[in-house]
């Protein structure tokens, strides 16, 4: 499998370089986890780190290098953006007519 020298940013990994390998397209995966076991024998913490464009590509769009940035949030659920899954903006009942 093909990996990739890629830095950290921020984070208890600020200035370190790990290989990471790549996905079927030639990139890293978008979040990288890392599991940091508890001295104390607790469950383990996790440090979350997002996949951003290290340096711009040639074209407008896209990127070559990737670089990884410490999440302190974590990773935020993801759901799918269909249309029926949005919540419903329009007020509940029918509308009052104000020419009466």
């Amino acid at each position: 499998m093909k990996s990739e020298d890629t830095p950290f940013e921020g984070g208890p990994m600020d200035g370190r370089v790990l290989p990471v390998l790549l996905g079927i397209t030639g990139h890293p995966p978008k979040t990288y986890r890392i599991p940091v076991p508890d001295p104390h024998g607790g469950p383990p913490t996790v440090l979350v780190y997002r996949r951003v464009p290290r340096t711009p590509g040639t074209r407008v769009g896209l990127s070559h290098r990737w670089k990884y940035e410490y999440a302190p949030e974590g990773t935020p659920s993801r759901r799918p953006n269909w249309p029926w899954s949005k919540p419903d903006t329009t007020p509940q009942g029918k509308p009052h007519d104000t020419n009466e």
